[in-house]
């Protein structure tokens, strides 16, 4: 099996990025319907403005979720997609991490002991003058 390079529209395909926002529309659209009675026995003038409403959200959830979903795509590289993880994600990259060999084993006695070895001795933050070395009055 040969692997191509993954490219965004690997990632996702525009019917695919199209349909995502139609479903989402169309469930905002039929939430806007029942929450204004449109199922219900209702004057006309109710009915029409609930459809109108309801067409309202539904147009705005298609746009901001296409928007939003695309612009997620963006911020995809497609090189890492297919990359394997092996270290913790919100770790530094410099951190030790478990497949270091010579790291600290998990728990808070060995983090503490492998920070209080690589910090340098605690000075003293003011020193005090000497009495012999102040003028007297």
């Amino acid at each position: 099996m040969t692997d191509k390079p993954t490219t965004r529209k690997d990632l996702m395909k525009p019917v695919q990025l199209l349909g995502l926002a139609f479903v989402a529309a169309l469930f905002a659209g039929f939430v806007t319907l029942m929450s204004m009675g449109f199922f219900q026995t209702r004057p006309a003038n109710e009915i029409q403005n609930a459809l109108i409403v309801a067409l309202v959200a539904a147009g705005a959830t298609f746009i901001v979720v296409l928007v939003s979903v695309a612009l997620m795509l963006l911020a995809v590289d497609p090189a890492k997609v297919t990359a394997t993880v092996d270290r913790p994600l919100l770790l530094p990259k410099d951190a030790p991490d478990a497949t270091t060999p010579g790291a600290p084993t998990a728990g808070p006695a060995a983090g503490a002991a492998a920070t209080a070895a690589s910090e340098p001795p605690a000075r003293p933050s003011a020193e005090k003058p000497d009495d012999d070395a102040a003028p007297k009055a």
